[in-house]
């Protein structure tokens, strides 16, 4: 299984980035999990026909620990997995700790186990934060790859070296490498007469 996080500054294009390739992956046959990092809980939308999922922390707060998989996971475009952490409630608790909670609650309920068959497991991680429970897909080595999604523009480049240091930091400890820079792309939809 391969497993790969997806960096970069707010805005960029990661989420879209990253269902688009999950979607390219689905097509071509691939069992392929996203894993939300991000408290809007916008990275499965697109796979999901543009419903929003109920996120882990939502879940938890409703039903107690009495959680299923089932519960937290939703099968989308080609049978794709979903799931999104979510955040805790607006100015209480942090984000990053909804994370780790999530992806301990996912691996404790078997969501990446071998009866799964799963080929990638992909983290939509927020912005260009690579503190606390953001920095878990490259510090805990629950992500081998990191691809950050870049422009030219200067924040996007200052995140993106932020991004490199902090997988330096942990490339020893978590097994986790940069795989690539990507660029966004901007389409213009003036037309030429």
């Amino acid at each position: 299984m391969r497993k790969v996080a997806i960096y970069g500054k707010g805005g960029i294009g990661k989420s879209t980035t990253t269902q688009n390739t999950v979607a390219g992956l689905a097509e071509m046959g691939k069992n392929v999990m996203v894993i939300g990092c991000d408290p809007k809980a916008d990275s499965t939308r697109l796979l999901l026909g543009g419903l929003q999922q109920k996120t882990v922390l939502d879940t938890l707060r409703e039903e107690g620990e009495e959680v299923e998989l089932e519960d937290i996971i939703k099968g989308g475009y080609k049978n794709t997995r979903c799931t999104e952490s979510g955040g805790p409630e607006p100015g209480v608790g942090c984000a990053g700790r909804g994370i780790i909670t999530s992806v301990n609650l996912l691996e404790q309920l078997g969501a990446f186990d071998d009866e799964w068959d799963l080929d990638y497991v992909f983290y939509d991680v927020l912005g260009d934060v690579v503190c606390g429970g953001f920095a878990m897909p490259i510090r805990d080595g629950k992500a081998e790859e990191i691809y950050i999604v870049c422009s030219g523009e200067m924040m996007a480049m200052y995140a993106a070296n932020n991004i490199c240091k902090g997988i330096l930091k942990y490339a020893d400890t978590g097994g986790v490498a940069l795989a690539a820079l990507s660029a966004t792309v901007v389409m213009s939809t003036t037309s030429v007469r």
